[in-house]
């Protein structure tokens, strides 16, 4: 009989074993924005669907901004949210990275996730950065340039870009996409460049649909809205408003050679947890990195077209200039 128990006791040791080996166990970088309570509750649910089953959010660091009140008097409530779902609080980074495989950085304040991708990156986890990468171009180019340095796979987006419908236009369920005219609200936080706190949601529809591949950009500012019109290199013609007043929502009319469509909207972070957790089990990298630059790169170009009084801006003139400036934050990493 006693041998029968050890026999059993060996049994559901190994059957553990084999269960916490399946299982790939996520950290989230800060509690301070509504996506983190979002993802611990699909991933954490006792009835979580059964696709999520392979993954479990296991520790939580919560900072998160430390600045922008509307985010850190979230802070304290999240925390609480996330402790019970079973998710260990740490006192830093480094501890959060010693218990997991893969990190959600989630800090609402773009101005803080170059420091702390750094760290993700040393560890060698995959990583996801949620929108923002990054709060401006420069820094934006400096992240890539750091994960591609560690050898770390890493991607950034709105989960606007995962509406079915955006993906249905992109993969030319329509036709070629021949313009689009794409919206957002567009709220403002001035640590961040211009969109890039939330009117990327809108930028994000139209790279979606657009692809990569504009040349020129120029932008008309009022106080209640502002539209960027660019200009890609096969001609066709792309337009981002950003909402600032009156009812606001995202979306855009797409133009395509068989059909005129209405893009996506928001759908919740179902459709974008699906493409992480994707990337996490294969390592591979969903989106170019070159398209978020381009995408960052669009946005600062209408930022000196403003300056510009609306005139046209160079998007080549702007990379340039985002590259040396990244050059520069790298080398301050550095020393």
């Amino acid at each position: 009989m006693k041998k029968i128990t050890m026999l059993l006791a060996t049994v559901c040791c190994f059957l553990g074993q084999s269960y916490s080996q399946q299982v790939i166990k996520l950290g989230i970088i800060g509690l301070d924005t509504s996506h983190s309570p979002a993802f611990i509750k699909l991933l954490n649910d006792d009835n979580a669907p059964e696709q999520y089953k392979g993954f479990r959010i296991v520790a939580a660091y919560p900072y998160g901004s430390k600045t922008i009140e509307n985010s850190y008097k979230r802070i304290p409530g999240y925390t609480e949210d996330a402790k019970k779902f079973g998710v260990k609080i740490t006192a830093s980074i480094a501890e959060l990275l010693k218990q997991v495989d893969c990190v959600l950085l989630e800090t609402n304040d773009g101005n803080l996730h170059l420091e702390q991708a750094l760290e993700v990156f040393k560890a060698g986890k995959p990583v996801f950065v949620d929108k923002p990468a990054t709060a401006n171009l420069a820094e934006t180019i400096a992240l890539f340039q750091l994960a591609k340095k560690y050898n770390v796979p890493m991607f950034s987006s709105s989960s606007l870009r995962y509406s079915p419908e955006n993906q249905k236009i992109r993969e030319g369920s329509y036709g070629k996409v021949l313009g689009a005219d794409c919206y957002s609200p567009d709220a403002y936080e001035p640590g961040h460049a211009d969109f890039s706190w939330y009117g990327i949601h809108g930028v994000e529809i139209l790279y979606t649909v657009m692809g990569t591949g504009c040349v020129s950009v120029s932008r008309a500012s009022a106080k209640d809205c502002n539209v960027v019109t660019g200009i890609w290199a096969d001609g066709r013609i792309g337009t981002f408003r950003g909402i600032r007043a009156g009812k606001s929502d995202y979306g855009g009319t797409v133009f395509c050679s068989d059909k005129i469509v209405q893009a996506g909207g928001y759908e919740g972070y179902a459709v974008l947890l699906d493409q992480i957790l994707q990337f996490f089990n294969t390592k591979i990298v969903p989106i170019d990195p070159e398209e978020t630059i381009e995408l960052f790169t669009f946005m600062e170009a209408s930022n000196e077209s403003k300056r510009q009084s609306g005139a046209p801006v160079l998007m080549e003139s702007i990379l340039e200039k985002g590259r040396m400036d990244a050059e520069r934050i790298l080398k301050n990493l550095q020393d």
